[in-house]
């Protein structure tokens, strides 16, 4: 089958599709980046300062793809700390984010993404609804599968909860007891909510964790959307296509696969 057939999204080949959030249907990955920094920085400053050690910032190019982007909150921050070196108590999932605890380090990053939320709003990325509506006007089911526990108010900031079926989420996730990306628990689960097969499913990403999440899984076609200029490090985690926006993908009926 021609590579083009292969990575087309059909009725034919697929009953559903289901979408990562930040980065994928609203532009909060680039805001979601910002707090990570903002809050990691303060944290570094301070402990250089306290141990008469040089500051090194956290770099969005480097560090927010590899090793917080798409993961759970607490496993973004204990990821990162160890590329430093650095260990803290664990805390409990409300510590304050005043709290030098992996809890309280992740509370703080999200306290930050609440107040820009709340004064800026959400913005969608308009390719990638009109996509999201010709599918469902296809008859494709339609989920959201996101590591973040802000995923529904920013879906009903956006106006746009009434576009899917199913939601699984952090606050989902963690009462099921799911394993974040990259593991494939919240996509099959998703999956199965819905009532689809993974085989005539596809997953789309914007962050290295979740193309791997949808490669484990065994998703029939993983898309991989480049908001950050990584096309190769998607393709080579598990992407069987890489885009810059969804929208540059046709969406038919095509009775010949």
């Amino acid at each position: 089958m021609a590579l083009a057939l292969r990575n087309s999204v059909t009725r034919e080949r697929f009953d559903a599709v289901l979408f990562d959030l930040d980065g994928v249907l609203t532009a909060t990955a680039k805001v979601h980046a910002s707090c990570w920094k903002k809050m990691f920085d303060a944290f570094l400053l301070a402990r250089a300062a306290k141990e008469g050690k040089p500051f090194r910032p956290f770099d969005i190019a480097e560090d927010y793809g590899k090793y917080v982007d798409g993961k759970p909150r607490f496993d973004g921050v204990m990821s990162f700390l160890k590329t430093r070196g650095m260990e803290l108590p664990y805390g409990v999932p409300d510590s304050p984010p005043t709290e030098d605890t992996v809890c309280g380090l992740g509370n703080r990053k999200d306290a930050l993404v609440d107040a820009v939320l709340e004064a800026e709003g959400v913005e969608v990325y308009d390719g990638t609804m009109q996509w999201l509506r010709d599918i469902r006007r296809l008859g494709m089911k339609t989920a959201v599968v996101s590591s973040s526990k802000n995923c529904r108010a920013v879906l009903h900031a956006a106006g746009i909860e009434d576009l899917f079926e199913g939601r699984l989420d952090g606050e989902v996730a963690e009462r099921l007891e799911l394993p974040g990306k990259p593991a494939p628990d919240t996509y099959l689960r998703a999956a199965a909510d819905l009532g689809v097969h993974p085989k005539r499913s596809v997953v789309v990403e914007d962050a290295i964790s979740g193309v791997q999440a949808g490669r484990a899984g065994g998703f029939g076609l993983v898309i991989g959307v480049a908001r950050h200029s990584d096309r190769e490090a998607l393709s080579r985690n598990g992407a069987d296509i890489v885009v810059n926006d969804v929208s540059e993908l046709s969406v038919r009926i095509d009775p010949s696969l």
